[in-house]
C-alpha cells in the first residue's frame, strides 16, 4: 500500500477486483450499489477499499436508486462510481439519461450475462452493446469502453473517470462476466505516472456563473453544489442557466449540443487494436472477452494460408465507422464474433456500406464460442 490507498506493483487477481483497483487508483471517492452477480465483486471491494481512502461506500436499496445516489455525489464534487450486470443496467438507465441531461461526470460498470430478464446470472454474454448506445430514451452521444482481460479493466477504468471528466457524461465500461471473473496478472503503476483529468472549475464569480454554458469545445465548467454557486438542475429541458424552457429552439440547441460534444472529438476517444490489416482478404473484428477467443481461430487461419487480420473493439461508442469503412475498401469481409445474435455487426455492415461482406458469428451466451465455429466463418469469407 503507498500514496493515499494507492495498491501499486503486481498483483493476481480478478477483473472485477481490477475494476475496483482501477477507480480507486483514478480517485474515485463514491460507490453506491446493488450486488448483482457477476458484478457483485466489485461491490464487495469498493466496501472494503474506500474507508481506507476517505471515501464512502452505499448499498442503496435497488439500482434505480443506485445510479441517483451516483448523479447526486458527483454533482456534490466527488468522483462516482457504480457497477452492475443487464437486469440492474436496465433499471439505471431512466437515471443515466438524467446524468446526461445534467451533464454529469461518473462511471458504470455492466458486468455483462445472459439475458433477457434473469437469463444466466453467472454465466457470460455481450448482449447489452446495444442498450449501452440507446437503453436511455431521446437524442444524445455516449462513451462506452470494452476491455478483454483484468490489466485493460484496471486501465480501461481509469481512462473512463478521465472521459467522463473531460466530457461530463457518464460512461460505460461494458465488461463481461468472463473478463470479471478471470485472474491474471495486473500491473498497478506508481499514482505518480497515472495521469488524471481533473474536473472543470467555473473561472467566474458566483452570480456570473451559467451551469450550461459551455467552452469553446461545447464543454461547460462545473461547480460543485455547496460551494456557493447556485444553479437550477433538472431533467426538463433547458437553458444556459439550467432553467427550463419548453421550446423546441431550446431542445434543438441543447440536443444538438450534448451530441456534438462527444462526435465531434471522435478521434480523440476512439481507440482500436490492429493485428496484421494491411494485406488482409478477411478482418475478424471483435471485442471482449470473444476477441481472446477469436486470436485463437485467426492463428490457425493463419496456419492454413488465409491472409487475416483482427481489429479489435476497445472503444464501442462512439464507434469506429471511419476505421472499418477505410477497412472495407481492402477486404472481402468482416467476420464478427459475439456472444449475443447480433448487435455490433449491424454497425459493422452498416460502416461497411457494401463495400465488404460482414458474416455473424453469433453466440447466445453462457459460455463462450468455440474456436472452431469462428475459424469456419474466416473460411466462408474467403471462398
Amino acid at each position: 500500500m503507498s500514496d493515499r490507498g494507492h495498491l501499486e506493483g503486481e498483483h493476481f487477481m480478478s477483473g472485477d477486483d481490477a475494476c475496483a483497483e482501477g477507480a480507486i487508483s483514478a480517485g474515485c471517492r463514491f460507490f453506491a450499489g446493488y450486488p448483482i452477480t457477476p458484478a457483485t465483486e466489485i461491490a464487495e471491494r469498493m466496501s472494503d477499499r474506500l474507508p481506507e481512502v476517505d471515501g464512502t461506500y452505499i448499498q442503496m436499496e435497488d439500482e434505480l436508486g443506485s445510479m441517483a445516489a451516483v448523479v447526486g455525489a458527483s454533482c456534490g464534487g466527488v468522483k462516482a462510481m457504480t457497477a452492475t450486470s443487464g437486469p440492474g443496467f436496465s433499471l439505471m438507465m431512466e437515471n443515466i439519461g438524467l446524468g446526461i441531461m445534467l451533464e454529469t461526470p461518473c462511471v458504470v460498470v455492466n458486468v455483462q450475462r445472459a439475458g433477457p430478464s434473469t437469463g444466466l446470472p453467472t454465466m457470460v454474454a455481450q448482449g447489452d452493446m446495444m442498450q449501452a448506445r440507446w437503453g436511455s430514451h431521446g437524442c444524445y452521444s455516449i462513451i462506452a469502453v470494452s476491455p478483454d482481460s483484468p490489466q485493460e479493466v484496471y486501465d480501461l477504468t481509469i481512462k473512463a473517470f478521465n472521459l467522463a471528466e473531460r466530457f461530463r457524461l457518464p460512461v460505460l465500461v461494458m465488461t463481461d462476466a468472463a473478463v470479471g471473473h478471470m485472474y491474471e496478472k495486473v500491473v498497478i503503476p506508481p499514482l505518480s505516472e497515472i495521469e488524471l483529468v481533473p474536473r472543470r472549475r467555473p473561472n467566474v464569480p458566483p452570480e456570473e456563473y451559467w451551469p450550461y454554458m459551455p467552452d469553446d469545445d461545447l464543454v461547460p465548467p462545473m461547480a460543485n453544489t455547496g460551494e456557493g454557486y447556485r444553479f437550477h438542475a433538472t431533467g426538463l429541458t433547458h437553458d444556459e442557466q439550467g432553467y427550463p424552457e419548453m421550446t423546441a429552439e431550446a431542445q434543438d440547441r441543447l440536443v444538438r449540443r450534448l451530441v456534438e460534444k462527444v462526435e465531434r472529438y471522435r478521434d480523440e476517444i476512439i481507440e482500436v487494436e490492429e493485428d496484421s490489416i494491411e494485406g488482409s482478404e478477411v478482418v475478424v473484428c471483435t471485442y471482449g472477452i470473444t476477441a481472446r477467443v477469436a486470436m485463437i481461430a485467426v492463428e490457425r487461419a493463419r496456419q492454413e494460408g488465409i491472409r487475416v487480420g483482427m481489429l479489435r473493439l476497445i472503444t464501442i461508442w462512439p464507434f469506429p465507422q471511419d476505421r472499418i469503412s477505410e477497412i472495407a475498401r481492402q477486404v472481402k469481409a468482416f467476420v464478427v464474433p459475439e456472444i449475443n445474435y447480433g448487435q455490433i455487426s449491424l454497425e459493422v455492415e452498416r460502416s461497411a456500406a457494401g463495400r465488404a461482406g460482414t458474416i455473424l458469428v453469433p453466440h447466445m451466451g453462457g459460455d463462450v464460442h468455440n474456436p472452431e465455429t469462428i475459424l469456419e466463418a474466416i473460411r466462408q469469407a474467403v471462398k
